[in-house]
């Protein structure tokens, strides 16, 4: 089974008990703060993916870093661990991520732009695209981009939204080529 599989599975679960306890906001707050904390702190991914490490010394490592989360997103960590799938808590956090913000109706967004947005531009951005792609509004992540000339390149999932001078100028001489 392919790791994205397994990690949908695990973050199905999660979300599933979190949307009956009602507590989703603070399990998707619990979660981002885990993948955090793993993406920014290289050693604790060495230390999990070791193999000479026991799994009980694995999940005590986990229950002190985590000693604030909630019980439900440390008894996931806690599976994953047992189950010899360390490598996954970012996945299935990420997967769970997606399910929130599919639940909420919410996508997530990059924005590169030459200049960081101001606030308004950023929702601006966020009601304009929503409405194009069926939902509520966007996260917004804003990537100041020093190759774009002016304007801004979104991207939403799959799809790039170019409205950005250098795209322009790339169309242009594409078409006058052709």
């Amino acid at each position: 089974m392919s790791n994205t599989m397994v990690a949908k599975r695990y973050a199905s679960a999660l979300f599933q008990i979190a949307n009956e306890q009602q507590i989703l906001s603070q399990v998707e707050e619990d979660l981002r703060v885990v993948k955090e904390v793993l993406e920014y702190n290289p050693d604790l991914k060495a230390v999990l993916k070791s193999s000479k490490l026991t799994i009980d010394k694995k999940k005590e490592i986990v229950k002190n870093a985590f000693v604030s989360v909630n019980v439900y997103v440390l008894n996931t960590l806690l599976i994953l661990i047992d189950r010899h799938r360390e490598d996954q808590i970012v996945e299935v956090t990420d997967q769970f991520l997606d399910l929130a913000n599919e639940a909420k109706g919410i996508a997530d967004a990059e924005v590169y732009s030459a200049r960081e947005l101001t606030d308004a531009e950023r929702e601006a951005l966020s009601t304009t695209f929503a409405a194009k792609i069926g939902k509520k509004s966007l996260n917004i992540e804003n990537i100041v981009d020093s190759n774009l000339l002016g304007g801004i390149r979104l991207r939403i999932g799959n799809r790039i939204y170019d409205g950005s001078l250098r795209g322009k100028l790339d169309r242009l001489e594409r078409k006058l080529l052709s």
